[in-house]
């Protein structure tokens, strides 16, 4: 490998913070933040949402929209829209 054009690929702590889920892996995510992690200090990253979070890995579905997309979308542009289609 060329020498200076590659990015810094180390060992890096990302947890979701939504659940307290940490996972240690190999990582260019530039952070100055630091943990302890087993024992040693490691770069540390935090994220929104991740596999210990997210529905499609846990099961857990959440229902944000109890208003259909397409009763949203005749609401939001209503006859306005279906006329412009139709000519």
């Amino acid at each position: 490998m060329k020498e200076g054009i590659h990015p810094n690929y180390r060992e890096v702590v990302f947890e979701d913070i939504s659940c307290d889920f940490k996972i240690l892996t190999r990582s260019t995510i530039k952070t100055d933040a630091t943990i302890e992690y087993n024992g040693k200090e490691y770069p540390y990253y935090k994220l929104d949402i991740s596999s210990g979070s997210h529905p499609f890995y846990t099961g857990k579905t959440k229902v944000l929209d109890t208003e259909g997309r397409i009763d949203k979308f005749k609401k939001k542009f209503g006859a306005s829209f279906s006329n412009a289609v139709k000519k």
